[in-house]
C-alpha cells in the first residue's frame, strides 16, 4: 500500500510541475522544455480523455482547461482513502 501512496504522490507532482510550467514560455533544447515534455508524457493519458469529455470553462475571451483540477481533487480523494 505504501508503494501506491508514493506513486499517487509522484503522480500528484508531476500534474501540478505541468500546471505551473504551461504558465510559462518554454524555450525548445532547455532542461524546462525535456522536463515539460516528459512531465506531458505521465500526465496526459489520464488528462486527454478528461478534456475531451469535459469541455473548458469560457471565462471571457478565454477558456479554463478544468482536467487538471478534477485530477487532483480525484488523487486526493482516492490517496485520503488508500493512504
Amino acid at each position: 500500500m505504501d508503494l501506491v501512496c508514493i506513486l499517487l504522490q509522484l503522480y500528484l507532482f508531476a500534474l501540478v510541475g505541468r500546471a505551473l510550467l504551461s504558465w510559462f514560455p518554454v524555450t525548445p533544447g532547455t532542461f524546462l522544455a525535456s522536463l515539460n515534455t516528459a512531465l506531458y508524457r505521465i500526465t496526459e493519458p489520464v488528462l486527454g480523455p478528461l478534456r475531451r469529455a469535459i469541455p473548458p470553462a469560457r471565462i471571457g475571451r478565454g477558456a479554463l482547461d478544468l482536467s487538471p483540477m478534477i485530477v487532483l481533487i480525484g488523487l486526493y480523494i482516492v490517496m485520503g482513502y488508500l493512504c
